[in-house]
C-alpha cells in the first residue's frame, strides 16, 4: 500500500512540476493544485498508515496500549487542504481577471503586453 502511494504522490509532483512549467496559467493552475494535493498524500504517508482507534486515553488507565491513529498529520492535512482552496480560488480569481483584461493566458504574451495596460 506504501509503495503504491509513494509512487502516486511521485506522479503528482512529476504532472504538477510539468503543469507548472507550460506557458498557459490555466496548465499552471492545474499544476499548483497536483502539487499541492502531492504534498497532502506526502504528509499523509509521512504519518503513517495506521488502523487504529482514535487516541483517547480512558479515565481508568495511564496510557495508551492499543494501537491508535496519530491525529497531528490529519490536522496539518487538514489545514493544508483549507489553505490550498483559498489560494487556487484566488489563482483562478487573478486568472480570469488577467483575461479578461488582456484576452489571452499565454505567460509570454504577457509579458510583451506590458507596455500596452500601463
Amino acid at each position: 500500500m506504501e509503495l503504491l502511494l509513494v509512487i502516486l504522490i511521485g506522479l503528482l509532483y512529476a504532472s504538477g512540476i510539468f503543469m507548472m512549467l507550460r506557458r498557459s496559467m490555466v496548465k499552471l493552475i492545474i499544476g499548483l493544485i497536483l502539487l499541492g494535493n502531492g504534498a497532502n498524500m506526502l504528509i499523509f504517508l509521512l504519518g503513517r498508515i495506521v488502523k487504529g482507534k482514535p487516541p483517547l486515553i480512558e479515565s481508568s488507565a495511564k496510557m495508551l496500549t492499543e494501537i491508535y491513529a496519530d491525529p497531528v498529520p490529519q490536522a496539518l492535512i487538514l489545514t493544508a487542504i483549507v489553505i490550498s482552496f483559498g489560494l487556487q480560488s484566488f489563482a483562478i480569481i487573478l486568472v480570469k481577471r488577467a483575461y479578461k483584461i488582456t484576452d489571452t493566458d499565454d505567460l509570454d504574451e504577457l509579458n510583451t503586453t506590458d507596455e500596452i495596460y500601463e
